[in-house]
C-alpha cells in the first residue's frame, strides 16, 4: 500500500463511509471508491463488506488498521518536524526540559529572553527523561535542560545549574525550627514520597539504602511540585529539590536543608554535531541570568 492508499483506507475506517471519507479528504466519492477498489485488488482480499447499505470492515481490515495508525502517526511527525524547521528559519527557538526545572526557572528565562527578542517564536515543552532524549536525538528541538544525565555520544552536555535536596514541612511542624535534618530525623513522620521510577524517587531510595533508613511514605506523588502542594495543604512533610521549590512563595512552608543529600545537577543538552544557534545562545544567557539571580548557577566553561 502506498501513502495515498493508506490515507484513503484510514479515512474510510475512521468515518465509516465512502461519502464521509471523500468529504474528509476533499475529493469526490468516485475517487475514493476507485482507490479503495484498486487497493483491494492489489491486496487480493476485501477490506469492507456492504451490509444493508453500510460498510463493515473485515477482520483483515481491522488488523491492517492498527498498523496503518502507526504509519500515519509517523507521517504526522514528519509534518510536525517540517513545520518546526520552517519556524526556525523564520526566527524560532525550541526548548525542552525536565518538569522540575520547567516549573518556574525555564519559563522565567523564556520571559527574560523574549523581552529582548520579541519577534522570536518560542516552543517550550516540559518532558520526562525518555521523550526528552528522543526529541534531542531526532533534531526536533534546539536544546534541552535535563536534571538526569543524558548519556549519548551524539549529545553534548554542560552542567549549568545545581539544586540541593531540602525538607519542606508546615511551619508548625516539629522539624520546622531545625537548621538541618538527617534522614533519621524524618523517619518518625508521615512523608509525601515518590515512586522509585521517578528521578527524585531514585535519589531518595539510594539515600535510604546508603544510610540504612526507612521513611514512612503515606502519600505517593509523581513530581516534587505535587509534593509541595500536598505539604502546603497539610498532608505531611516531603523531600524536594530546589528547582521545584522556585515556584512556591517562601512563606508557604518551612524549608530545611538535608544533611548528606546529593546535589541535583541540571545539564544543558544539544546535538554535538550542531553548535547552538545565535538565538539559542541568547536564550542560554537569559537562563544563566535567572539561575544567577536565584543562586542556582554553575560555571558553564566549554559551552558551545
Amino acid at each position: 500500500m502506498n501513502l495515498r492508499q493508506i490515507e484513503v483506507f484510514r479515512a474510510v475506517m475512521t468515518t465509516g463511509s465512502v461519502s464521509d471519507a471523500a468529504r474528509l479528504l476533499h475529493v469526490s466519492v468516485p475517487a475514493v471508491s476507485q482507490v479503495l477498489s484498486h487497493t483491494e485488488s492489489r491486496l487480493g482480499f476485501p477490506l469492507f463488506e456492504r451490509v444493508k447499505g453500510r460498510l463493515h470492515a473485515t477482520s483483515e481490515a481491522r488488523q491492517l488498521f492498527r498498523e496503518v495508525e502507526t504509519v500515519y502517526r509517523g507521517v504526522e511527525r514528519v509534518g510536525d518536524l517540517v513545520r518546526e524547521l520552517s519556524d526556525r528559519r523564520q526566527g524560532s527557538l525550541s526548548v525542552i526540559c525536565s518538569p522540575s526545572i520547567g516549573q518556574m526557572v525555564v519559563p522565567e528565562a523564556i520571559a527574560h529572553f523574549r523581552s529582548g527578542h520579541p519577534d522570536v517564536r518560542v516552543h517550550f515543552h516540559s518532558l520526562n527523561y525518555r521523550p526528552l532524549k528522543e526529541r534531542l536525538l531526532a533534531r526536533q528541538t534546539d536544546l534541552g535542560v535535563s536534571i538526569l544525565p543524558v548519556d549519548h555520544p551524539n549529545l553534548h552536555t554542560t552542567p549549568i545549574a545545581r539544586s540541593r535536596i531540602v525538607c519542606i514541612c508546615p511551619r508548625q511542624h516539629p522539624l520546622a525550627a531545625r537548621t538541618s535534618v538527617a534522614l533519621a530525623d524524618l523517619a518518625p513522620y508521615a512523608m509525601v514520597g515518590y515512586a522509585s521510577d521517578t528521578p527524585l524517587g531514585r535519589v531518595i531510595e539510594r539515600m535510604c539504602i546508603e544510610q540504612d533508613e526507612v521513611l514512612q511514605r503515606t502519600v505517593e506523588v509523581g513530581t516534587p511540585h505535587n509534593a509541595c502542594a500536598l505539604v502546603h495543604a497539610g498532608s505531611g512533610i516531603a523531600l524536594v529539590d530546589e528547582f521545584s521549590l522556585q515556584g512556591w512563595p517562601a512563606p508557604r512552608f518551612a524549608v530545611v536543608p538535608v544533611v548528606g543529600a546529593p546535589d541535583i545537577v541540571a545539564d544543558l543538552v544539544h546535538l554535538r554535531t550542531e553548535p547552538l544557534s545565535p538565538i539559542a545562545q541568547a536564550f542560554v544567557r537569559a537562563l544563566r541570568s535567572v539561575l544567577l539571580q536565584r543562586g542556582l548557577a554553575l560555571p558553564t566553561a566549554g559551552l558551545a
